[in-house]
């Protein structure tokens, strides 16, 4: 895959992207503590975060339970083998079975299997327990321009704590283009007149809508509990982003957006969107066999068509779908049988829990 070029426009947009992430990450809070955590691996992170409820606070929850819940981290890395092979002989206990068959394997079924993320889950480091999961930078980039997985580029719709900040330029335009395409493909999904908190939802749910695990496993109230605490957070993420988006008006004092969701806008959301999205709303409204049509021309069709916000909810949940099931199956070896069973009956005891 080519990278875009980057002209001086877009760097500015990544600096401005990373100071939006920078005062989102409050780097200020438990630094030492995150610091005591990273010492723990080797070099060569190009980027980390902490995300989830074990960083940020959720619906529901006291400060004590934030602080007893499990850690979830992204190591970005450019070398996945080197860096395995590394951690390897420094936290070999960290991984289960597979670190027997190498870093080489350990590295390949990163890159070739799931969503070209590898997890090591129900770690101790540093007195707490975290789960830290690990992308080459490559991967990365690619899922936060095309949506192909939407497994790492979800996550970080939503709020997420920088640990090490990336220096390349690449990565940071990506992540910025990755908050341009959930606004695009949030406002295609939305009424004419919603709440700010609404399209954060929504944005929220985007990496979430065909993920087997919210049927089976995941609080039932997970979007909204991620959201209400958080406003602040999201709203750093995407205030810019609205404010020269054309085709929504704010006002902000009243928490109110609308838009006017005629051919002319849902054209320009559907243009920018993704294009592993793009690809499947091909797949979805190509009929006729024997012709295989244009993508330009079925975003027009869709342009006008009254059904175009299913079609679009379909095509993401598709990329979830099929993320969420693979990496699934992966985590039961990359963390274990025993592992990946305390940590299902956790995720099903925050479910039940939700129910009653």
């Amino acid at each position: 895959m080519m990278w875009p070029v980057l002209s001086r426009l877009s760097v500015c947009r990544s600096v401005f992207c990373l100071k939006r992430y920078a005062t989102y990450s409050n780097p200020s809070k438990h630094l030492d503590h995150y610091e005591a955590i990273l010492e723990q691996f080797p070099g060569g992170i190009q980027m980390a975060f902490a995300y989830g409820s074990g960083v940020f606070k959720q619906e529901g929850q006291s400060d004590a339970q934030v602080q007893g819940n499990m850690i979830d981290l992204i190591f970005v890395v450019d070398d996945s083998y080197s860096w395995h092979y590394k951690n390897m002989k420094q936290n070999g206990k960290h991984y289960s079975f597979l670190k027997f068959l190498g870093a080489k394997q350990v590295s390949n079924i990163q890159e070739k299997y799931g969503a070209a993320v590898y997890f090591n889950t129900k770690v101790q480091c540093a007195g707490r327990e975290i789960k830290y999961g690990v992308i080459s930078t490559k991967q990365l980039i690619t899922d936060l321009l095309d949506w192909n997985t939407l497994y790492v580029s979800g996550r970080m719709h939503k709020p997420i704590k920088i640990l090490i900040s990336p220096k390349k330029v690449e990565l940071c335009s990506a992540m910025q283009i990755n908050l341009e395409n959930a606004i695009h493909a949030a406002l295609l999904l939305l009424p004419e007149t919603f709440t700010e908190e609404e399209l954060y939802q929504q944005i929220a749910a985007l990496s979430y809508d065909g993920d087997f695990r919210m049927k089976f496993g995941e609080d039932k109230n997970k979007i909204s509990n991620i959201v209400k605490p958080n406003m602040a957070y999201f709203r750093n993420l995407y205030e810019q982003i609205l404010l020269k988006e054309e085709h929504v008006k704010w006002n902000m004092k009243q928490g109110v957006l609308e838009q006017y969701p005629n051919h002319v806008s849902q054209f320009h959301h559907l243009n920018l969107l993704p294009k592993t999205v793009q690809l499947n709303l091909l797949a979805c409204m190509h009929r006729r066999p024997g012709k295989y049509p244009d993508l330009e021309e079925i975003i027009r069709q869709l342009a006008f068509d009254s059904n175009c916000a299913d079609y679009v909810r379909q095509s993401i949940a598709e990329i979830v779908k099929s993320s969420s099931r693979s990496q699934s199956i992966k985590g039961i070896f990359t963390a274990g049988i025993v592992k990946s069973v305390l940590y299902g009956s956790r995720k099903v005891q925050k479910m039940l829990g939700s129910r009653t």
